[in-house]
């Protein structure tokens, strides 16, 4: 083999990328032991977790070589296989200027979801960063492929392809956005934390003295703001809970939904489940263990407005979406918060073919002063319009109460469901018989408390509510057919699953126009 002398420039140009790679294989010592101190792993520890061995390939390693201490300009990106599935990964290194973008750091991540747009491909955002660079405003903050152009492209990307974002630290300023753009925010409690201005920036420009916890910190923001999806103990879980919800998922909106092994429910769903005094508070999760596969329930947003649950399951295998009322919280009653819940939920699975079941168990929606102001009207509207406007299969169960407008954003017969079934326990009206009573015979019931004493009036009420239970009869609907089938709670998974199971080549054509205009 013929031997050639080596050319100092090409060794130069080796050492150097060699150097240059060297420094973003691993984090310095100092750096390590920040990341161990606040229980992080190094990014590309976290990227590890998340992929199938050795499927990653990089883009961009070298962006901003030149320039010392920021090796891959602070992110990491690239592509590779999630249980075998193709993905991009945009992920911040929180060791090179605390995960801050530069200009190298937007144009890497403006490629990568570029290439999701292009090859419809989901995205996994691992967040751990301080935002901006002050100091490269000029080069990345305005421009055409600017940080803008980041939040343009992931709402391009919403509902086209599933974005999942881990945040494992800050997300600082602008850099708020891209978790708040994305389909699910699981959160690292005592590291994560969202924000558009600091508590600093807030003492100073409002004059209010707050922590970061209190401020932007995951609990809050998985509690009280709705921004956060899931709450987590590490990173190890964060990860684990991203590939989790991906097995649920298509891989973008063309694709047939993933299906697995069907299991037995880990509980049997019977009679004694259902309390039959529509007064008395139960836990739907009973229920919904009855419904879907053993351990299959991935519960969205359970720290936030429980008096509704959402989340996806699997029935035989195949993903479902589930939204159910919970008397155990405020009664299940709706709020502006479990309306926006609901809708959001709504408009992920209608955009990845998802069917829903409805688990019926609703006053209504809360009325007040309170509420009033707060925009309840808008609110619920907005669910009432997610509902409306789902192509998936649909089907409303009619569990117990199902009361008012409550029945509308529950996926009533008014909303063209594939099915509305009851159960024997199911009442479905206006108001429940109580309130109904006292909303018509206010003034005839007190005039006979006068007239006749309590005795009489209790007489009276009992009477006319026994004639409004009349008129709402469960059998009555049934005849009328508000109602397509009732049930016994032994006999609905498996009625489901035959609905489903027929309702799998529907239109999905709901309106044809440019577009709805959302009651925002």
């Amino acid at each position: 083999m013929t031997s050639y002398p080596l050319d100092p420039k090409v060794e130069d140009v080796r050492r150097r990328l060699r150097e240059a790679r060297a420094a973003s294989e691993r984090p310095s010592e100092k750096a390590a032991a920040k990341l161990e101190a606040q229980n992080k792993l190094y990014v590309r520890d976290r990227i590890a977790l998340l992929v199938d061995e050795g499927s990653f390939v990089e883009d961009g390693r070298y962006a901003n070589a030149l320039a010392r201490g920021l090796p891959a300009d602070g992110v990491v990106t690239g592509r590779a296989l999630v249980d075998e599935r193709p993905v991009i990964i945009i992920a911040n290194d929180p060791t090179v200027k605390a995960g801050s973008w530069g200009a190298r750091t937007v144009e890497k991540i403006v490629r990568s979801t570029e290439t999701a747009l292009r090859e419809e491909l989901p995205v996994f955002w691992l967040v751990d960063s301080a935002g901006a660079r002050i100091t490269d405003q000029v080069e990345m903050f305005p421009g055409r492929r600017g940080a803008g152009h980041i939040f343009h492209n992931q709402v391009a990307l919403s509902g086209k392809v599933p974005q999942i974002c881990c945040l494992f630290g800050p997300s600082a300023a602008g850099g708020a956005y891209i978790p708040s753009f994305t389909d699910l925010v699981i959160m690292v409690e005592g590291n994560a934390s969202m924000y558009l201005g600091s508590p600093r920036m807030a003492e100073m420009v409002v004059g209010e003295k707050v922590s970061l916890d209190e401020m932007g910190g995951a609990r809050m923001h998985c509690t009280v703001s709705g921004v956060g999806d899931v709450l987590v103990a590490d990173d190890t879980e964060a990860i684990e809970t991203a590939r989790l919800w991906l097995s649920y998922l298509p891989l973008n909106w063309r694709s047939e939904l993933p299906s697995y092994a069907p299991e037995a429910p880990s509980a049997e769903l019977t009679a004694a489940t259902i309390p039959e005094r529509e007064s008395q508070p139960f836990d739907v999760h009973e229920v919904i263990d009855g419904l879907v596969d053993d351990d299959s329930f991935f519960e969205v947003k359970a720290l936030f407005a429980p008096e509704l649950v959402v989340g996806l399951g699997r029935m035989a295998g195949e993903t479902v979406g589930i939204v159910a009322n919970n008397s155990m919280a405020k009664g299940g009653v709706l709020f502006t918060d479990s309306a926006d819940k609901a809708a959001r939920f709504i408009w992920l699975c209608d955009a990845y073919s998802i069917p829903l079941v409805y688990l019926a168990d609703v006053p209504g929606f809360m009325i007040g002063s309170e509420v009033e102001r707060g925009g309840i009207i808008r609110h619920g509207a907005k669910m009432v319009s997610a509902v409306a406007s789902a192509t998936v299969p649909q089907f409303c169960v009619v569990v117990r109460k199902a009361y008012g407008a409550g029945l509308y954003a529950m996926g009533g017969p008014g909303f063209a469901p594939d099915a509305t079934i009851a159960l024997p326990t199911a009442r479905i009206a206006v108001m429940g018989p109580e309130a109904a009573v006292n909303a018509v015979y206010a003034n005839t019931i007190a005039q006979v408390l006068a007239d006749e004493g309590e005795a009489a009036r209790d007489e009276f009420i009992a009477a006319k509510r026994a004639e409004y239970e009349e008129d709402v009869d469960l059998e009555r609907l049934a005849a009328d057919l508000v109602l397509d089938q009732v049930i016994e709670p032994e006999e609905l998974r498996d009625e489901l699953l035959t609905r489903l199971r027929h309702a799998r080549g529907r239109e999905r054509t709901f309106s044809t126009r440019r577009r709805g205009i959302p009651p925002v």
